[in-house]
């Protein structure tokens, strides 16, 4: 006779899936307003709606958290959507075009995401692994479209190594944050922008 397997209620289940993206979303917000550092997991929990012990046990600690929204975060971006549809594109002029339209759209909706990791880089224990995590798929993506770059016609009048380096000086997380955050640009004016810069810049 086997035995009995242990009952998991869907109920609970969905529930407990509930309480922590709740408690994720709230921890998101609260870095990416206050900073990492400035806020404690009794700030998430208040801000959540739970007591501290349902956070430690829903998510885990502090540091936990931050790991799961950055992860959160990667997946959230679709980047290998907008990928695909990039290294599809058959003209560098739609290349560029895509990628200027697809990076916004990731930083745009992962904006809280990003002022979070922004903000606990400074403070947190190790924040250049975090960085490197944050924003590892992103880079690679990037040196992808330049590769791809290389194989149309016209190429960028560039190495292909500076091509993947201009395109992280553009379309990454930095320069969109210099753009909007930092210099109140709408993000329709900071699209066309790098957009036009990346065309002048790269082809001949």
């Amino acid at each position: 006779m086997s035995p009995k397997r242990p009952y998991v209620s869907p109920l609970r289940a969905e529930g407990a899936a509930r309480t922590r993206e709740l408690i994720l979303s709230r921890a998101t917000a609260l870095f990416a307003e206050r900073g990492y550092g400035r806020v404690a997991v009794a700030d998430i929990a208040s801000a959540a709606g739970v007591a501290p012990k349902t956070v430690f046990a829903s998510v885990g600690s502090k540091s936990d958290i931050l790991n799961r929204i950055v992860d959160q975060g990667v997946t959230a971006s679709r980047y290998r959507e907008a990928m695909e549809e990039i290294l599809a594109l058959r003209t560098p002029e739609a290349v560029l075009a895509a990628l200027a339209r697809g990076t916004r759209a990731g930083n745009e909706s992962q904006y809280l995401v990003h002022e979070a990791i922004r903000k606990a880089l400074p403070v947190h224990e190790d924040g250049e692994a975090l960085w490197e995590r944050a924003t590892a798929a992103y880079r690679d993506a990037l040196r992808a479209v330049a590769g791809h770059l290389h194989t149309l016609k016209p190429s960028p009048s560039c190495p292909e190594d500076e091509t993947a380096d201009l395109l992280w000086y553009w379309f990454g997380p930095v320069g969109w944050h210099a753009l909007v955050a930092e210099n109140a640009w709408s993000w329709d004016r900071a699209e066309d922008f790098l957009h036009r810069t990346a065309v002048r810049t790269l082809l001949p």
